[in-house]
């Protein structure tokens, strides 16, 4: 399990997160959500390790493991899918999965992508960036099956994609509790996360405006108020 107790954090001394305080269980899918500039992004890089928290705590299984860097939190089944392609366009995507397969069997991790995304494994010997935007945000999703994360960061994974290609990977994501991980999910298509979520959190100005099931959300007034908008 995951959790995030009253994290303070932000960028040049200018705060972001106020105080928020996040759990992932174990196998469940999390959805965060809010405006922008609500501080989404800013959460799930203190959760991936990316950015020291000013105060708080970040915890696995209880242990305290705030301020480790990511391939410390990476051996401990983060697993952190950036916003903007996280891949290495002049790799190959072969490469690509033997570097996301962190020193584990390269042709297990290669078998492992193409069974979670077949085009890739037609396409192992294309340089990622000439893949398309669709196929490229699959190799960077694949690390979630080739690493066997505890859990999964994932942060507008259907940012500018066609919605055949949305929904192929939402189809994915609802796959991945059945292989042990659990899922914080910050994404623009509202209500495809919430249909995936098991629990939502609402972030308004950096800090926890609503914590509950997704079913708990009654009404679009309700929905507008927290994020100020409709999806």
């Amino acid at each position: 399990m995951l959790e995030l107790q009253q994290i303070v954090a932000g960028y040049a001394g200018t705060p972001v997160l106020r105080g928020v305080t996040l759990c992932v269980p174990e196998g469940a899918v999390v959805a965060l959500l809010g405006a922008n500039g609500a501080g989404k992004t800013t959460l799930l890089r203190v959760a991936a390790g990316l950015l020291r928290p000013q105060a708080g705590q970040l915890l696995i299984d209880g242990d305290d493991l705030t301020g480790l860097p990511p391939h410390r939190l990476t051996r401990r089944g983060v697993c952190h899918v950036p916003e903007g392609r996280g891949v290495f366009p002049s790799l190959t995507v072969r490469e690509n999965i033997v570097v996301q397969a962190n020193n584990g069997p390269p042709e297990a991790a290669i078998e492992a992508a193409a069974t979670a995304f077949p085009v890739l494994g037609r396409r192992l010997g294309q340089v990622a960036g000439t893949l398309s935007g669709g196929e490229q945000q699959m190799l960077a999703l694949a690390r979630a099956y080739v690493q066997n994360p505890r859990v999964v960061l994932l942060d507008e994974v259907s940012m500018g994609l066609a919605p055949r290609v949305v929904d192929e990977i939402f189809e994915f994501l609802g796959g991945l509790p059945a292989t042990g991980a659990s899922l914080l999910l910050v994404e623009q298509y509202v209500t495809k996360a919430l249909d995936l979520a098991d629990y939502l959190y609402l972030l308004r100005r950096g800090e926890v405006a609503f914590v509950g099931e997704p079913g708990e959300l009654d009404g679009e007034d309700l929905f507008a108020h927290y994020l100020g908008h409709t999806a």
